[in-house]
């Protein structure tokens, strides 16, 4: 059985950064959201690479109804850096991979980003480039 909207508990955000590079820019965006969402549970820093995620990063943790709200503003307000976000239903072992939506590299976290890369730059079979069809 697939679960349903109702099975949503809360919503996570992973922000990704690299560690003396890019910390500053994820700091200063930690801030932001704590200043304009004071309900969402900001996570620990991670410098180093913990559970599915390979790079440095931290969690943002916010209720469903935040969602409206929350996820376009992370979305315009990033600046640059990459975001995992996906539903927590409680039950799932790998939101991450299997529920998750991501910007750019944040789909590394399961290791998705690096399948993705291989199978785009495969040739796709039976495809014909010259005419634009399969």
């Amino acid at each position: 059985m697939h679960p349903g909207l109702s099975d949503i508990r809360d919503f996570h955000a992973h922000v990704y950064y690299e560690p003396g590079v890019t910390e500053a820019t994820a700091a200063r965006l930690r801030e932001r959201v704590a200043e304009e969402f004071p309900r969402a549970v900001l996570g620990r820093w991670h410098h180093v690479p913990v559970g599915p995620h390979t790079r440095a990063m931290y969690q943002i943790a916010f209720p469903v109804d935040l969602f409206s709200t929350l996820a376009p503003w992370l979305m315009l307000n990033r600046e640059g850096l990459d975001v995992l976000l996906h539903p927590e239903t409680g039950d799932d072992p790998r939101p991450h991979a299997a529920r998750g939506v991501a910007r750019r590299e944040a789909a590394a976290a399961d290791g998705g980003l690096r399948r993705a890369r291989r199978l785009a730059a495969a040739p796709m079979a039976g495809f014909d480039a010259s005419a634009g069809r399969r």
